[in-house]
């Protein structure tokens, strides 16, 4: 069984949405180029909850900048991107299970199976967390095709 994590929400004042570019690979703001509007993704797992990433102890990955709130979260992010990095570029998984390349808010996030996942929405979170191996099975099958459409 997959395990679940379920953040709490906590508003949209850092709605990635807003400003997240939708046609390219990693989701990110189009004015400053952070990944995930700024927030540490290695927190999700430590600190479990949204943490707000650092300027000065920052990486680019992925062609997008990511923060991260000290230099051990972002060794390890380095490391290991594929697991600390939001799955399917920071794509909500439910759209993505649909055929639709929708920005991930990293307010409503949750973690199965050991990875990050962002949702635009709290339904697509609520949705997801009834039954992550269904949507997981059909988003795994559409990602690699919706991620062609998507700018390198």
């Amino acid at each position: 069984m997959i395990s679940l994590t379920v953040a709490a929400v906590m508003g949209s004042a850092m709605h990635s949405g807003l400003l997240a570019a939708t046609t390219e690979r990693v989701v990110a703001d189009r004015l400053t180029g952070l990944a995930i509007g700024g927030v540490d993704p290695v927190a999700y797992f430590t600190e479990g909850r949204v943490v707000l990433g650092r300027a000065d102890v920052e990486s680019s990955a992925a062609g997008v900048v990511w923060r991260f709130q000290n230099d051990d979260n972002r060794v390890f992010f380095l490391a290991h991107p594929e697991i600390y990095g939001p799955q399917f570029g920071g794509y909500d998984p439910v759209d993505v299970a649909r055929g639709v390349a929708y920005p991930g808010n990293p307010q409503f996030w949750l973690i199965a199976g050991q990875r990050l996942y962002l949702f635009g929405r709290v339904e697509s979170r609520n949705a997801f967390a009834a039954d992550p191996a269904a949507v997981l099975r059909e988003a795994n099958r559409r990602w690699p095709d919706l991620r062609e459409t998507l700018a390198r």
